[in-house]
């Protein structure tokens, strides 16, 4: 069985700066994404021409939109940057740029040119899970986090906030502080035998 290698990382975008190449749907979506999960995201963008809802959503955010063709140099001071366009030259310079300069890159729908993946995210309150296929199948994350949408209870952030509580109030190093913890919480996780 194939396995899936990709390290999970949680990313405080608000501390980083984020490009999009592309004013199209996929930019949308991945605009869309990047401000429902981080709605302090520091996001640039840049195309010929942008969808008026892209105009509606950036403005409501303070999204700088640059409307022109991508060069390289809206690339200086980025971390990280999102190709989305429908034109694969660009997309694939915008790979290439990033990867020059060390930035890492999503070119959207083409996995051998992406440095990471934006899986699906189900959030509820200072809980957050997200889901990845490897790139292999959009369709499943999303399912998958209407699932976890589903199961997870919307009050789990009352017991994420109780046990960080509970946590200042431990003694001991950190090993005992993490022993202490596990045995307050394993009843989250144990079945209850029939």
């Amino acid at each position: 069985m194939e396995r899936n290698e990709l390290y999970p990382i949680f990313l405080k975008v608000s501390n980083l700066h984020i490009l999009i190449v592309g004013g199209g749907n996929v930019a949308l979506e991945k605009l869309t994404f990047l401000l429902k999960s981080s709605p302090n995201a520091q996001v640039e963008m840049v195309a010929p021409m942008f969808r008026e809802e892209t105009v509606e959503l950036a403005n409501k955010f303070n999204i700088k939109m640059n409307v022109a063709e991508y060069d390289a140099s809206f690339l200086k001071g980025k971390h990280i940057a999102i190709a989305t366009t429908d034109n694969v030259p660009v997309n694939e310079q915008v790979y290439h740029d990033c990867r020059e300069r060390q930035i890492l890159v999503n070119v959207a729908d083409n996995p051998p040119y992406c440095d990471f993946y934006m899986g699906g995210i189900v959030t509820k309150g200072n809980v957050k899970v997200a889901i990845s296929t490897n790139g292999k199948s959009p369709t499943t994350a999303k399912r998958l986090r209407q699932f976890f949408e589903d199961v997870i209870p919307e009050n789990i952030d009352d017991l994420v906030k109780n046990l960080n509580e509970f946590r200042k109030t431990i003694k001991g190093d950190f090993e005992e502080k993490v022993d202490t913890l596990n045995e307050f919480t394993k009843g989250l996780v144990n079945k209850k035998e029939k």
